[in-house]
């Protein structure tokens, strides 16, 4: 039974933003569809590894599915949807106006590196150079770090079970880390039919009741939204996916993700909630740091999915374990987030 003090009237707004998210999604779905079939968003899978060696386990796992043509960048109509649905029932300066402006600004750069991917005719061109990319990621994120420390006196970090803690200019590094790492760890992970839909989905899920109990209604709606949007594209995702949402959707939301940390000060469960992606990308560290180091891999290929996938796993199972385990981090990050955490 849902406690007196929870007022009843914001709850049921936040869960219609989540589902006119998903009807907007499921609406526009089609239309991305024809276009993407027919300017041949394709992606092009990458024949070399990030050190520069060839790829060969990656690419005989993946080469099927560039047979098959499965267009990229879908990510667009879950931004599309959640603009949309912020911008006519939940845009607040305080709450949605920075998440919102993530998502979209993270999302073009993301786009931008998928449509250089998709006009390049050489196999294996990875769209946007590492530096550029990176580069742009660190201007979104430290315009986000300056708008919260400067515009809106954001300088106190909640420690789960401890206290809160100010530390001023500091609050402005640990925002840049926090954005650019959820958002590089959402696209390292983004490698499987469905696999990142359904850990997105848990992770912001579990944020939109944080806000909720922190009386932070218009994020929790933001985080619903996004829930919403990313369960409609995980419908046409899971396996056989009939598009991916390509570096538009998985920059956009893991950027997304990490300002939501920081804007309901529940950064310190981020590794938790968001557990499988900090696998995934630690994985992909791994494999980098001892290929560098020692010449010799740790993995069959990186990240660990492609490491079980290349040792038999089918990847249905591999997608829904690593559900079920995101689900389970998921919860135990609710748990502590919800514990003592209160917003200044």
């Amino acid at each position: 039974m849902m406690p007196p003090t929870v007022p009843i009237l914001p709850l049921s707004h936040i869960f219609t933003d989540a589902i006119l998210a998903f009807i907007v999604a499921m609406a526009l779905t089609p239309v991305y569809t024809r276009l993407a079939f027919k300017y041949q968003f394709w992606k092009k899978v990458r024949g070399t590894a990030i050190t520069g060696e060839k790829a060969s386990v990656f690419y005989k796992l993946h080469m099927a599915k560039h047979k098959r043509n499965i267009p990229s960048a879908a990510g667009i109509v879950i931004i599309l949807s959640v603009l949309v649905v912020t911008l006519a029932l939940n845009l607040s300066r305080s709450q949605t106006y920075l998440p919102l402006f993530a998502l979209v600004a993270a999302g073009l750069v993301g786009l931008l590196d998928d449509v250089i991917n998709f006009r390049s005719t050489a196999l294996g061109v990875a769209g946007l150079r590492s530096k550029i990319k990176f580069g742009l990621i660190l201007g979104v994120a430290t315009g986000g770090a300056l708008y919260f420390y400067y515009k809106l006196g954001y300088d106190i970090i909640h420690v789960p079970a401890v206290g809160d803690f100010s530390i001023g200019l500091l609050y402005i590094p640990l925002f840049i880390a926090v954005v650019i790492s959820t958002a590089n760890a959402v696209n390292i992970t983004d490698g499987l039919d469905g696999l990142s839909g359904g850990l997105l989905a848990t992770a912001f899920g579990a944020y939109s009741v944080i806000a909720y109990f922190q009386g932070n209604y218009g994020i929790a709606a933001f985080c619903a939204t996004v829930v919403g949007a990313v369960l409609a594209y995980t419908w046409f995702n899971i396996f056989p996916a009939r598009f991916f949402m390509g570096d538009s959707g998985s920059f956009a939301l893991g950027t997304a993700l990490g300002v939501v940390a920081m804007l309901t000060n529940a950064v310190f469960v981020l590794p938790i909630i968001a557990g499988v992606f900090v696998i995934e990308a630690g994985s992909s560290a791994l494999q980098i740091m001892s290929k560098k180091l020692f010449g010799r891999k740790i993995f069959l290929s990186a990240p660990l999915h492609h490491h079980l996938e290349a040792l038999g796993w089918p990847e249905t199972k591999v997608t829904m374990r690593f559900w079920v385990l995101g689900q389970v981090v998921g919860a135990i990050g609710l748990v502590l987030g919800l514990l003592g955490n209160k917003l200044q």
